[in-house]
C-alpha cells in the first residue's frame, strides 16, 4: 500500500510520448495487483481460463504492456518482491484480514444483485497468489522482458537499479521508492487512463506522473533522511504512525525540529517502533547486487500457444503477436537507454 505522501509531493503530469524509449523498472506485484483490480467483469468477477484459473493479470501484461512497448518504444524490467522484512508481517496480516472482509461483502452484494457494490468490494478482495506471480514471470520471459528478483522490497531493488544506471526510472503507484533513494519515479504507467476508487465506488482519470527526488527535496526544503522521518511519523509498511499526524503536519514538524529525536515528547512517545531500525530499512535497504538484466527477442510462437491454452481468442493473440513483432527482435541493450542493432 505504501506511505501516504500525496499531499506534499510535487508531481508533474507527463505524456506517454515523454517516456518514449525509456527503460522503467516496475514494481511487479504493484502492477499485477492493478491489473487484477481493474480488469474485471461488471460484477467484479475476474476473467478466467477454461480451467477456471484467473487471467486478468495476464491480460494486463500482454495487452497494456505490449501496447506501450510497440507504440512508444518503452522497455520494462519487472522486479518481484523477495521475502518480506519481519517488520512488514503485521501489515501483510492486516491486508489479509481486509481482503477476507471484502470478499465476504462481495459475495453478499452478488446475492442481492447489487453489482456496483460487488465490483467495489471485489477490487478490495483481490489476492495475487504465488502461482499467479510465477505464471506472470513465464509470460514476461516469453515476451522478452527481464525479470529481477529482489532481496526484500521490489521498490528498494528498483531504486538501486535506477541509481546503477540499468533503468531510467522506477515505475510504481506508491512513493516508497523515493524513500529508498530512487532518483526518478513515474506513476500510473501501465494503467489504462483510469483508477477505481473502492471507497467512493467510482473511477478517476489518470495520466502518468513524473516525480524527481532532487526536485522534491529542494521544493520541500528537506533532506532524504528527513523525508524518511516524515514517512515514519505518518506510518509505513514497517511501522504505525502517530495518530492524527498527516503528511502536512509531519512535514511542518520535521522542518521545525529537524528530526524525530528532537520532536516534543508528546509525539515521540506515540511512536512504538524502533525509529533507527525503520530508517535503516529505507536508507540502507537490502538489495540483490547480483541481478542480471537481459532483454531478449520475444518467443511469439510459445507465447501464442500459452495464451491459446488460457482461452484467449485468436484475434487477441494476433494483436499481441503483431505488436511484439513491431519491436525489432535484433535490438540489443548496451547501457542506459541505448538500443543498437
Amino acid at each position: 500500500m505504501g506511505v501516504g505522501l500525496t499531499p506534499i509531493i510535487p508531481r508533474k503530469i507527463i505524456s506517454f510520448k515523454f517516456l518514449r524509449s525509456k527503460i522503467i523498472a516496475l514494481d511487479a506485484y504493484g502492477e499485477l495487483y492493478q491489473f487484477l483490480s481493474i480488469i474485471r467483469k461488471p460484477d467484479g468477477t475476474p476473467f478466467t481460463a477454461p480451467d477456471g484459473s484467473i487471467t486478468s493479470h495476464i491480460m494486463g501484461l500482454v495487452f497494456r504492456v505490449t501496447k506501450l512497448m510497440s507504440d512508444y518504444g518503452m522497455r520494462f524490467i519487472f522486479v518481484f518482491d523477495g521475502p518480506p522484512h519481519p517488520l512488514k508481517l503485521k501489515t501483510l496480516e492486516s491486508r489479509r484480514r481486509q481482503r477476507e472482509k471484502a470478499y465476504k461483502e462481495w459475495m453478499e452484494a452478488l446475492k442481492r444483485g447489487d453489482y456496483e457494490t460487488a465490483f467495489s468490494k471485489a477490487v478490495m478482495a483481490l489476492k495475487l497468489t504465488k502461482d499467479m506471480a510465477e505464471e506472470a514471470k513465464v509470460v514476461l520471459k516469453l515476451m522478452g522482458i527481464p525479470v529481477v528478483e529482489a532481496a526484500r522490497d521490489a521498490e528498494a531493488q528498483a531504486a538501486y537499479m535506477v541509481r546503477k544506471g540499468d533503468a531510467w526510472a522506477v515505475g510504481s503507484k506508491d512513493y516508497d521508492s523515493l524513500l529508498y533513494g530512487a532518483p526518478i519515479l513515474v506513476r500510473y504507467i501501465t494503467l489504462t487512463g483510469k483508477e477505481f476508487l473502492p471507497s467512493k465506488g467510482t473511477f478517476r482519470p489518470l495520466l502518468p506522473e513524473l516525480i524527481v527526488l532532487e526536485d522534491v527535496l529542494r521544493e520541500l526544503e528537506i533532506t532524504r533522511e528527513q523525508l524518511v522521518d516524515i514517512a515514519i511519523l505518518i506510518g509505513t509498511d514497517f511501522n504505525e504512525g502517530v495518530k492524527g499526524v498527516g503528511p502536512k503536519t509531519a512535514l511542518k514538524l520535521i522542518k521545525m525540529y529537524g528530526c524525530i529525536e528532537r520532536l516534543p515528547k508528546t509525539y515521540r512517545e506515540k511512536l512504538t517502533c524502533d525509529v533507527d531500525e525503520v530508517r535503516r530499512i529505507f536508507l540502507e535497504p537490502e538489495v540483490n547486487e547480483k541481478y542480471k538484466v537481459e532483454f531478449n527477442a520475444p518467443d511469439v510462437d510459445r507465447l501464442a500457444e500459452f495464451l491459446r491454452d488460457k482461452g484467449f481468442s485468436e484475434k487477441r493473440i494476433k494483436t499481441v503477436v503483431e505488436r511484439l513483432k513491431r519491436i525489432t527482435p535484433t535490438l540489443s541493450y548496451r547501457g542506459l537507454g541505448r538500443w543498437i542493432k
